[in-house]
């Protein structure tokens, strides 16, 4: 059971009224240093704790935000994210509560339990959600996958690194190019948006429309698709992946099938995970700028919080191709 203020108060034989005095260190009211002592003693042997809530009635404001991730995938990459922004926020004496949006209950029976001064979205918040928030004081911060018209939402267009991985493959000498998407559902929404960049680009440079399949982080599943890519007369001879992951299952299918990277097929991912570099041949990926746009979404919550504060920057160099043996 919770040790409340009035336990406090009958353990150390003061008024309630005393007790919040001394334990929220209230100004202008005259205690005793042998009551104050008495109430602390009380507190520490009893294991009082104040409550959060109560905390920011007392305030106007909570030092908690709350990180809302839709249900993903938690890898390397969102962890590094969540871990930098945290340990941004905690300089500033912000805590960071992190939540992954599964099954129905609404947020708002989350973000009214916990009163947090700031909710952070790592996709964009439903009108009607922000707006109720947004009356509650809590200030409201999000990102968007592709480019947002809303000057304080941060994107990271995603059919910009499907796009990105095709130029690079281009400017290897391919034209028929496989893309192999994540069999997670969970990622649909990254994955379609990329794939979507993949056909514009391919379309833009004049090329076929590019084989994509659904490739689940197994030998078998890479392999089948690649049996089918090579096929024809014009065989697939590069591979654009959904991320790193997916791209070394397609490394590993293509040397079951005794194909030669790069001479053979050319494959290059995506988010340069640290066994990125140590594949064979290393594997050509797309970086992503990960602790400068966790930089940015800690900063938007501080400059929200305080006007004072100028707005952050958007990075200039949101993700690059970093080429190595596999391309």
């Amino acid at each position: 059971m919770r040790v409340t203020s009035a336990d406090v108060a009958r353990e150390s034989g003061v008024s309630r009224t005393t007790v919040s005095y001394v334990l929220n260190a209230k100004q202008g009211v005259v205690i005793t240093d042998a009551t104050r002592q008495r109430v602390l003693d009380a507190a520490a042997r009893l294991g009082y704790t104040p409550s959060a809530a109560a905390r920011a009635l007392r305030s106007g404001r909570s030092d908690l935000v709350l990180c809302v991730l839709p249900d993903w995938t938690v890898g390397p990459l969102l962890d590094s994210l969540i871990d930098h922004v945290t340990t941004s926020l905690h300089q500033h004496g912000l805590s960071v509560l992190v939540h992954i949006s599964r099954g129905t209950r609404p947020l708002d029976d989350l973000w009214r339990a916990v009163t947090p001064c700031a909710v952070l979205g790592l996709l964009p918040f439903g009108e009607a959600e922000a707006r109720a928030m947004t009356r509650a004081g809590i200030v409201v911060v999000d990102a968007a996958l592709d480019e947002d018209p809303h000057p304080q939402t941060f994107s990271v267009p995603q059919s910009a690194i499907g796009q990105l991985q095709v130029d690079h493959l281009v400017q290897r000498g391919h034209r028929a190019l496989g893309y192999a998407a994540t069999a997670d559902e969970r990622l649909t929404a990254f994955a379609q948006r990329r794939i979507a960049g993949v056909r514009a680009a391919c379309e833009r440079l004049g090329l076929p429309e590019p084989h994509v399949a659904e490739v689940d982080l197994t030998v078998e599943s890479a392999a089948a698709a690649l049996a089918r890519w090579r096929e024809g007369d014009e065989p697939v001879t590069a591979v654009a992946a959904y991320n790193d992951e997916v791209a070394l299952a397609v490394l590993a299918a293509a040397h079951g099938l005794g194909l030669r990277v790069p001479e053979d097929l050319a494959v290059i991912g995506v988010d340069d995970i640290p066994v990125a570099r140590l594949a064979t041949p290393a594997l050509t990926t797309v970086w992503q700028a990960i602790d400068a746009q966790a930089d940015y979404l800690a900063e938007a919550v501080l400059a929200a919080l305080d006007p004072s504060r100028p707005r952050p920057t958007r990075p200039d160099d949101v993700f690059h191709v970093v080429q190595r043996a596999s391309t």
